[in-house]
């Protein structure tokens, strides 16, 4: 049996190819670093929020809702274009700009928040000291002061 094509070269192949880097990048286990000025998606912090509604008149596609009494916060991401303006006019600096990419989604979600009510600040102690025994006379109550 006479083969017109040698083996060498196939194993030389197989073998550089096993032994080498692979061309993509393995996506679970190591993730691209975003570009930069990539914008990701609108973190929120309600524990440093006043729910001030700023955010939401200034959002120019309404997504951001904020009610005060209720102490809720809520973004539509359907919605959002992440302008960034939320994040520059929050004075309060509880919205951020994150580059990382958000979970697509599969369905129209508003991610809402709400604080429950806070708990109350911690009690001031304050030192007393105990009355001191000098021999200062005790007042009666019943001696009455004649004019």
């Amino acid at each position: 049996m006479s083969w017109s094509w040698s083996i060498q070269p196939i194993s030389s192949l197989v073998t550089r190819s096993a032994l080498a880097k692979p061309a993509t990048r393995p996506y679970p286990v190591e993730r691209r670093t975003p570009y930069a000025r990539t914008r990701g998606h609108i973190e929120f912090r309600i524990d440093d929020c006043n729910f001030c509604t700023i955010c939401a008149h200034k959002c120019p596609t309404l997504a951001i809702q904020v009610n005060k009494q209720d102490k809720t916060w809520a973004i539509d991401h359907s919605r959002c274009i992440l302008c960034g303006i939320c994040v520059e006019d929050c004075r309060e600096g509880c919205i951020t700009l994150s580059p990382l990419p958000c979970p697509p989604m599969r369905a129209k979600e508003v991610l809402s928040f709400r604080q429950e009510h806070a708990p109350p600040p911690p009690r001031e102690t304050v030192a007393v000291e105990p009355p001191s025994r000098t021999s200062e006379p005790r007042r009666s109550d019943n001696s009455v002061s004649s004019p």
